[in-house]
């Protein structure tokens, strides 16, 4: 739940405007903004800034059986930095892309929506607890997000 309230924070404290998103056990996709006055590069820096830090303080003080595996795997992760880090938790960058048509905003929704059903965590990709998916098909979702459109947007939505 972590990330969720970070990104709750996000949302309401440093203009983050989410259209759909999906976190998996290992990455998070979104399609998002900055509303005016803000900067989304700002706003993802200060996110995965802070939500390092709460993970590995997380895996220490937790009686988690993988603790020594985890840390030594996010101390390899920077193991190549010259900043004397610790651990790196997120990879860098964004790999963003930039939204330049419908066609491909709607493509892109349906692959972050359908990432739960493709790995088989789910049937359904509005089943799936952390994503928009549940938002776009008229569920509550865990986020507070800005639903674009009505067309369908999960190709395998009945």
């Amino acid at each position: 739940m972590l990330i969720v309230q970070s990104l709750r924070h996000c949302i309401k404290n440093k203009g983050l405007t989410i259209y759909a998103w999906c976190l998996m056990s290992s990455h998070l996709h979104m399609i998002c903004r900055a509303k005016e006055g803000f900067n989304l590069s700002d706003i993802l820096r200060d996110f995965k800034t802070y939500t390092s830090k709460k993970i590995i303080e997380q895996i220490e003080d937790e009686p988690e059986s993988r603790r020594e595996w985890m840390l030594d795997y996010f101390s390899k992760a920077c193991e190549h930095l010259k900043s004397g880090q610790k651990y790196k938790v997120w990879h860098d960058g964004n790999h963003s892309e930039e939204i330049f048509s419908n066609s491909f905003l709607y493509e892109k929704l349906d692959y972050i929506h359908n990432n739960p059903v493709k790995e088989m965590i789910v049937e359904n990709a509005w089943d799936y607890l952390f994503s928009s998916a549940r938002n776009y098909a008229d569920k509550e979702g865990l986020l507070d997000v800005c639903v674009l459109g009505h067309k369908p947007l999960i190709s395998n939505w009945k």
